[in-house]
């Protein structure tokens, strides 16, 4: 791993490395982010991009190659969701959430942290006890945020929750 903190350098840095994944850091304007990343898929066209935007927005979106592999994350996204961006490149999968590129959700502004913690323990699979366990809660307490968040969210049951929350990159 290398960082560069020169634009100028990318190319290159990347010619010489030939990486599994680029992850652009954030460019005030999408249009630099996206000839950069036209740049790098003429050189290096195995190389999978991923642009954290400070708006991407919609004009990124239109701008978006379709040939490579490309995710575009808005830097207010949680880690999880960079994370799961680059996995999805390593795995030559293009991806580019729309529902958290184009407008942060009220939701996310609702779900309290306690919410986005037991979410969080109920995407890795942990039933109500261990999550009441871990974080110091009764399992009723569990329940009612569950249940809060489970409403914000439109979610069918605690796992649908958990899932479009993880989706939208919040947990």
């Amino acid at each position: 791993m290398e960082i560069v903190n020169d634009s100028r350098e990318i190319v290159p840095a990347v010619v010489r490395l030939l990486p599994a994944v680029t992850v652009l850091g954030s460019v005030s304007s999408s249009s630099d982010e996206l000839s950069l990343a036209d740049e790098l898929r003429a050189v290096a066209p195995q190389c999978g991009i991923a642009v954290i935007g400070t708006d991407p927005g919609r004009g990124t979106m239109e701008k978006v190659p379709s040939n490579g592999f490309f995710s575009v994350v808005p830097d207010n996204a949680g880690l999880t969701h960079l994370v799961r961006a680059i996995k999805g490149l390593v795995a030559d999968c293009t991806s580019i959430d729309q529902t958290v590129i184009r407008q942060p959700s009220p939701a996310r502004q609702s779900l309290s942290d306690r919410e986005r913690e037991v979410l969080r323990l109920t995407a890795d699979g942990a039933p109500v006890r261990e999550i009441a366990a871990e974080l110091f809660l009764s399992p009723g307490t569990v329940r009612n945020l569950t249940s809060s968040a489970i409403k914000k969210l439109g979610g069918r049951n605690r796992f649908d929750a958990a899932c479009i929350a993880s989706k939208r990159g919040w947990l």
